[in-house]
């Protein structure tokens, strides 16, 4: 009986130290515009400071890139890039702090222009604010609606 244990032992351990092979031959899921199992990296720095701020940077030899920096480690700021396995490059720049994870790219939706009444309504209820209104929250909703006017 112990000796059934030790084979079934050894088995499992042989097949699981096997290399694996991959199981996606397109060169998707996040891919660059290169081979993803022979992509090197080219550039790569980080800095980590005591305050808590931070930058970083690297750039693999499949065309992905990638910046961030913060000052105070908390909101950050910062860029990618790669491309797509159609060829399509993607670039997107972001700010990320209080208000959330705020991506901007060329090939992302954009929010329609708010009606001119809406932003006249708000303005009328920022000069004449009702009792208790978060004048932070009315200010950059207005600033927001405001930036879809070009």
């Amino acid at each position: 009986m112990f000796r059934k244990l030790i084979i079934a032992s050894l088995v499992v351990t042989l097949v699981v130290a096997l290399p694996q092979r991959s199981q996606s031959r397109s060169g998707g899921g996040g891919g660059g515009g290169g081979d993803e199992a022979g992509a090197e990296t080219l550039a790569q720095d980080t800095v980590i400071n005591a305050d808590g701020s931070y930058t970083y940077n690297y750039e693999t030899s499949n065309g992905i890139s990638a910046s961030q920096a913060s000052n105070d480690g908390t909101n950050a700021n910062g860029n990618f890039a790669y491309t797509a396995p159609d060829g399509q490059r993607y670039e997107i720049v972001y700010i990320a702090d209080e208000n959330g994870f705020q991506p901007q790219g060329a090939h992302l939706p954009t929010e329609p222009p708010a009606p001119e009444y809406v932003i006249k309504m708000l303005e009328d209820m920022r000069a004449n604010p009702p009792e208790g209104a978060d004048i932070e929250s009315l200010d950059a909703t207005l600033n927001r609606l405001r930036a879809t006017l070009g």
